[in-house]
C-alpha cells in the first residue's frame, strides 16, 4: 500500500514540472511579412502514360493462358406470337380542281336580254400561245313610261398572240368593238314636239384597235408599248389616237433613275357643232417624261420624281410645257398592320372622244374635246392589315384640276334635223374644279371561299366658271360579296349607292325664252344578286338579279334605267 502511494506521489510531481516548463516556454520570434507573386501559377499537365495491357514480367515461368472454346447448343422453339401488320398513316387530300383554258357562257333574261361570252386560249408550245375573246350583250328595251326606242347592244372581239422567250415576252392583239345606243331620254315637255318630228334616236360607235407589249429581262429598258385605236359612229364622226410607251432605269453615279416615256397622239372630227354646221376638228399631241429615284430605309420607302409633258394643239398651233410633281411616300408604324402614305401627284390627262362615250353613251356628236391639267392631286392616309384575311385603308385627298371635263345636259334647241337637241343628250364643257374627298375601304377573305368588299367615299367640289361640278356624286359607296357554300354552290351579291348629282336644264327653242336652271337628281341603289350551281367540272348554272330595289332611277338626266331584271344561263369549260 505505501509502496503504491510512493508511485502516486512520484507522478504528480513530474506533472507538475511539466506544465512549470511549458508556461515558461519562450514566444515565437517569427515576424509575418508580404509575399509578392512575380508570376501567376501556370499548371501543367503532364503525358500520361498508358498501362500496357499485358505487362512485361521477369519470372522464370510464364503461365500460358488457355484458350477456351464455346459451343453453342440450338435447338427448336415453338412460338405462337404474331406480330401484326404495319399499316402506312393516310393524309386525305381533296380532290385537284380541274382547270381548263377556254369557257363559254350564254345567258337570256327579262327585257329580252342576251348575255353571251366566249373566251379561247391554246398553247402552240411551251413559249408561244394564242387566244380570242367575244362578248356580246344587248336588250330589246321597254322600259316603263319611255316614248322611244331604248334597246341597246354591246359586242365585242379580240384576238391575241404572245411568245415567252428566255429574255424578254412579247404580245400583240386587236380587236373590234360594236355599240348601239338611243337617245331615248327626252323631257316629258318636249315629247310631242319629238314625235312630231319622227326623231332618229340611234347612235351606234364602232371601234378598231391594235396594239403589242414587250418586256425584258436583266436590261436597263424594262418594257415597251405602242396601240392604236380607231372610233367612229353613224353620225359622220370619227378619231383617231396611237399610244407609244417605254421604260427604262437610266443609271446616274451607280444609281438607277426609273423613267417613263409616252407619245400620244389623238386627232378627229366631227361634222358639225352643237349650234354650227361648220365641222369641228380637234387634235393634240403630248410628249411625256416621268422620272423616279426611291429611297428605301427601314420601313420608309419614298419615290421622289416630277413629270415633264409638252402639248402641241395642232388646231391652234399653241405649244405648252407643264411640270408635275411626282412623289409618294410610305412608313410601316407597326409592321403590316398600320402602314402610313401618302404622296402629291399630277399630270396631263388626254380625253377623247372614245373615253366620253363610254362613260356616258348618250354624249351627242358635236362634242370639244381638250386635254385636263390636272395640276396636283395631294392625298394621305393609314392602310394595312387587321389579321392575316382582313384589310382596310382610309384616305383624304385634296386635287386641282384645271380645264376639268363635265358631262352637262344640252340644251332644247329642237332642231328637227338633230335627233339629239331635245334635251336628251350631253355635251361637254371645262372648267376648273377643286375637289376634296375622304374614301375607306375593307376587305375580307376567308379561306377563298367568302370574299367581301366595302368602300365609300364622300366628295366636295368648287366649280370656277359653272354654277356646280356637273354630274359628279357628292357620296360613292359599293359592297361586293362572294360566298363559295360548297363543292357546288356558289352565290355572290353587289351593291352600288350614287349620292345626289345637278344638271342643268335650258330651254332655249327660240320661241319660249327660259333661263337655264339646275335640277337635282336624286341619290340611288343598284343591288344585284347571283347564284350558280356547278353540275359537274366543266359545266355549271346561274342566275341573276338585277336591280332588286325595283327602281328606274336616273343615271343620268331624263334617261331612266331598267327596272328588276332577271337572267338565267350555262357555262361550259373545255379545252381543245
Amino acid at each position: 500500500m505505501r509502496k503504491q502511494v510512493k508511485y502516486i506521489l512520484v507522478a504528480l510531481i513530474a506533472c507538475n514540472i511539466s506544465l512549470s516548463f511549458s508556461q515558461d516556454k519562450v514566444k515565437d520570434t517569427i515576424k509575418t511579412g508580404v509575399i509578392d507573386v512575380v508570376k501567376p501559377y501556370t499548371p501543367s499537365i503532364s503525358d500520361a502514360f498508358k498501362v500496357k495491357e499485358v505487362p512485361a514480367t521477369e519470372d522464370e515461368e510464364t503461365l500460358q493462358k488457355k484458350e477456351i472454346q464455346y459451343n453453342i447448343f440450338s435447338f427448336p422453339v415453338a412460338s405462337t406470337f404474331i406480330p401484326a401488320k404495319g399499316k402506312a398513316a393516310t393524309v386525305e387530300k381533296a380532290k385537284p380542281v380541274k382547270l381548263f383554258d377556254n369557257y363559254a357562257t350564254l345567258g337570256v333574261g327579262t327585257y329580252t336580254t342576251i348575255l353571251g361570252e366566249v373566251y379561247l386560249n391554246h398553247a402552240l408550245s411551251r413559249t408561244e400561245s394564242v387566244g380570242g375573246y367575244f362578248s356580246h350583250h344587248s336588250s330589246a328595251g321597254g322600259i316603263e313610261g319611255v316614248q322611244f326606242d331604248d334597246n341597246f347592244s354591246n359586242s365585242k372581239i379580240n384576238v391575241n398572240y404572245g411568245s415567252q422567250l428566255r429574255d424578254l415576252a412579247w404580245n400583240v392583239e386587236g380587236g373590234f368593238q360594236h355599240q348601239m345606243y338611243n337617245w331615248y331620254g327626252v323631257p316629258q315637255s318636249q315629247i310631242m314636239a319629238a314625235q312630231t318630228d319622227g326623231i332618229d334616236t340611234d347612235h351606234a360607235f364602232s371601234s378598231a384597235h391594235f396594239g403589242g407589249d414587250i418586256t425584258f429581262e436583266d436590261t436597263y429598258i424594262n418594257s415597251g408599248s405602242f396601240f392604236f385605236r380607231r372610233f367612229s359612229d353613224n353620225q359622220g364622226s370619227g378619231e383617231n389616237r396611237f399610244v407609244a410607251k417605254a421604260k427604262v432605269d437610266i443609271p446616274v453615279n451607280g444609281e438607277e433613275i426609273s423613267t417613263d416615256f409616252k407619245f400620244d397622239y389623238l386627232g378627229g372630227t366631227f361634222d358639225r357643232s352643237y349650234t354650227m354646221t361648220n365641222e369641228l376638228a380637234y387634235g393634240n399631241v403630248v410628249i411625256g417624261v416621268t422620272s423616279t429615284y426611291q429611297l428605301k430605309q427601314d420601313d420608309l420607302t419614298v419615290n421622289l420624281g416630277a413629270s415633264i409633258n409638252y402639248l402641241n394643239d395642232r388646231e391652234s398651233g399653241d405649244n405648252t410645257i407643264y411640270i408635275y410633281p411626282n412623289i409618294t411616300a410610305s412608313y410601316r408604324l407597326v409592321d403590316d398592320i398600320l402602314i402610313a402614305f401618302g404622296g402629291i401627284e399630277g399630270g396631263l390627262i388626254q380625253n377623247s372622244y372614245y373615253d366620253f362615250a363610254s362613260e356616258n353613251p348618250f354624249v351627242s356628236p358635236t362634242l370639244v374635246v381638250a386635254p385636263t391639267d390636272q395640276q396636283y392631286n395631294a392625298y394621305v392616309g393609314l392602310k394595312g392589315k387587321l389579321s392575316s384575311n382582313m384589310s382596310y385603308s382610309v384616305n383624304g385627298l385634296y386635287k386641282a384640276d384645271r380645264n376639268r371635263a363635265l358631262f352637262r345636259n344640252n340644251e332644247i334647241t329642237l332642231m328637227a334635223d338633230q335627233s339629239y337637241s331635245y334635251g336628251n343628250s350631253f355635251g361637254i364643257v371645262y372648267d376648273d374644279v377643286k375637289t376634296f374627298g375622304v374614301a375607306g375601304e375593307l376587305n375580307v377573305d376567308v379561306n377563298r371561299n367568302f370574299t367581301l368588299g366595302i368602300k365609300a367615299e364622300y366628295f366636295s367640289y368648287n366649280s370656277d366658271d359653272e354654277a356646280e361640278a356637273w354630274n359628279l356624286p357628292d357620296v360613292k359607296g359599293s359592297l361586293f360579296l362572294d360566298y363559295q357554300i360548297d363543292e357546288h354552290w356558289f352565290a355572290g351579291a353587289n351593291l352600288i349607292y350614287t349620292g345626289e348629282r345637278k344638271d342643268q336644264f335650258f330651254l332655249n327653242d327660240g320661241v319660249t325664252i327660259t333661263s337655264a336652271f339646275t335640277k337635282t337628281l336624286d341619290s340611288f341603289f343598284d343591288a344585284n344578286v347571283h347564284v350558280g350551281y356547278h353540275i359537274n367540272d366543266q359545266i355549271s348554272v346561274f342566275a341573276k338579279a338585277n336591280n332588286i330595289a325595283n327602281n328606274a332611277y336616273e343615271r343620268w338626266q331624263n334617261t331612266p334605267v331598267q327596272s328588276i331584271q332577271f337572267l338565267a344561263g350555262a357555262t361550259y369549260k373545255f379545252d381543245f
